[in-house]
């Protein structure tokens, strides 16, 4: 395991990257067998000190894809950084037929603050992607990272938690018109898929429009190491790996049911109507029944007759809940999806039998 620092800049051309037996960026190579810890040279502070990335490399000795984990684009979004962390580190690649490209902290200024953006006037590292290397602070931390490991690959996994004050139970959101981002979505094997193409400027869009299929992975909250979330995509890793032919040995997995939500499926985001503390009777991955009270609203003064109750509109599935439970008229409470008949009968068998797979329902 060597350890390489650079601050060069942008990668050349890497077209025909995946056809080749070594991994190269601009300032350094990673041949078959061999693994690399790098810090990658992204920007510069204010006292004209690198940015650095850490990066780590696994070139196995056989041929095969190259596939990039990434998390943190949010500095504040912790756990797909453990994720990333234990199959960089901790898993077994000596039959790796191919290459792992793991970026655990995408976003190194908004992890040192633990906060959402970058800390300057453009700050939505998320919203830079490919990037520019003449443009603005962010698109051109962004142009770094894309050209030198994201452009060498064939497919990737983007890692997110929800924003401060919500969680979102483990799901992918996906480009399911693009046949390979289904065939990505579909192995990693969580029990939710969100169609659509992602946001301008998002990793996940960007790569995918150039090539690279990508999906994003949404699990928990801000600010946490949530164990059985990790442990979920961990799970959800192993199963990619072997279906791309990364780790051969290993097998698909199927997560027993699944909903795919597309823009045709009944799905809202339901608002808070007045102001004041949310009592939320739920938690994310729940499913509530058409009328069955979500959460109530109240405040210091208000009596039980003129608490505020919200209501499921309809039979669903709730992706993503507010943790915070202060709310302003508007703000969001609660992310609720439909779910078919099929599907519905699934999931209950799945609650009556209690699979495994339903930890991403916790």
């Amino acid at each position: 395991m060597s350890d390489d620092a650079s601050d060069a800049g942008p990668s050349g051309d890497s077209a025909t990257l995946a056809e080749q037996d070594v991994f190269t960026y601009n300032g350094g190579r990673v041949d078959p067998g061999e693994s690399a810890n790098i810090r990658y040279g992204i920007s510069e502070t204010y006292l004209g000190d690198p940015v650095r990335i850490p990066v780590t490399v696994i070139n196995g000795d056989h041929p095969g894809p190259t596939v990039f984990l990434s998390a943190a684009a949010h500095g504040d979004e912790l756990n797909g950084i453990e994720v990333v962390r234990e199959v960089a580190h901790d898993w077994d690649h000596a039959n790796l037929h191919g290459t792992l490209v793991c970026l655990p902290v995408m976003n190194v200024p908004g992890f040192l603050a633990q906060e959402r953006y970058l800390p300057i006037y453009d700050r939505d590292l998320n919203r830079s992607f490919p990037g520019s290397e003449g443009s603005t602070s962010a698109r051109r931390m962004a142009h770094r990272i894309f050209t030198n490991f994201i452009e060498p690959c064939d497919v990737g996994i983007d890692f997110h938690t929800s924003t401060r004050g919500r969680t979102n139970m483990l799901h992918v959101r996906a480009n399911m018109e693009r046949p390979e981002v289904a065939r990505l979505a579909k192995a990693f094997s969580s029990n939710v898929i969100i169609a659509g193409e992602g946001p301008s400027g998002t990793l996940r869009h960007e790569a995918t429009e150039a090539g690279i299929p990508t999906i994003t992975v949404e699990m928990g909250e801000a600010h946490r190491f949530q164990r059985r979330l990790i442990e979920r995509s961990l799970t959800g890793v192993a199963s990619v790996l072997a279906e791309f032919g990364l780790h051969p040995e290993s097998s698909v997995l199927w997560p027993g049911w699944r909903v795919v939500i597309d823009d045709a499926d009944e799905k809202t985001w339901l608002r808070a109507d007045a102001g004041g503390i949310v009592d939320m009777k739920h938690g994310s991955g729940d499913l509530v029944r058409e009328g069955e009270v979500i959460c109530s609203i109240t405040n210091p003064f208000k009596e039980d007759d003129e608490v505020e109750v919200v209501e499921a509109p309809f039979t669903g599935l709730l992706v993503g809940v507010l943790e915070n439970p202060v709310v302003y008229p508007g703000n969001p409470l609660c992310h609720l999806v439909g779910l078919s008949d099929t599907t519905l009968s699934a999931l209950e068998r799945e609650l009556t039998t209690q699979d495994p797979f339903l930890d991403t329902l916790e």
